[in-house]
């Protein structure tokens, strides 16, 4: 009998691990070299307020391109495959 997990982590593939382990980072990412210094710029609270939701717009317009690409890329896979392999 092998090891005793939570139902909740038994039905959990390794790919969504690695894709929620990705998301994590990337969220640190953000919020160590964009939302941080766009705080730290600011003394006043409405001014963190601000730079906050401007900076959440970033991060909107950035997971945007990267569906975006994600989707050209899925949509182009036989093009690409056949420009990379020469044929």
């Amino acid at each position: 009998m092998g090891p005793v997990l939570p139902l909740a982590l038994q039905k959990i593939d390794h790919e969504y691990v690695l894709f929620g382990v990705a998301a994590l980072i990337c969220l640190a990412a953000f919020g160590g070299l964009i939302l941080k210094p766009a705080l730290d710029s600011y003394g006043r609270i409405w001014e963190k307020a601000a730079a906050t939701v401007l900076s959440l717009f970033v991060l909107a317009a950035l997971v945007v391109l990267g569906v975006v690409l994600g989707l050209v890329i899925v949509i182009n896979y036989n093009t690409i495959v056949e420009l990379l392999h020469g044929k």
